[in-house]
């Protein structure tokens, strides 16, 4: 996360993904103000991985970088414009308490 608000990422949030899934641990999404913004998030934060000696990252979404997902084993890193962001509220996904019942149409807490 460091390295994503030194390069200027905006709204960064980290979920604990521990107890939701075993797909990670964590995820972190960040915004950036342009496409060119967000292309840049990318390959800067997969360059310092590389330098940490994290293995096998895998980068989807760079050719339009409206969003772009980086899976990197225990985290999976989304950027995002602003609008596009707003649009898929993934945070509110992965971060709600509550479970919808597809069955029945009710909502269980």
């Amino acid at each position: 996360m460091d390295s994503l608000d030194g390069d200027k990422a905006e709204e960064i949030v980290c979920i604990d993904l521990s107890d939701k899934t075993a797909l990670s641990d964590y995820m972190i999404i960040a915004s950036g103000t342009s496409s060119r913004h967000v292309n840049a998030l990318a390959n800067k934060l997969k360059e310092r991985l590389h330098k940490l000696n994290v293995k096998d990252i895998r980068l989807e979404g760079l050719s339009q970088s409206d969003w772009v997902v980086m899976d990197a084993g225990d985290v999976i890193v989304h950027l995002f414009r602003p609008e596009v962001r707003e649009f898929y509220s993934i945070e509110k996904m992965w971060s709600t308490p509550h479970q919808f019942d597809v069955v029945t149409d009710q909502i269980q807490a």
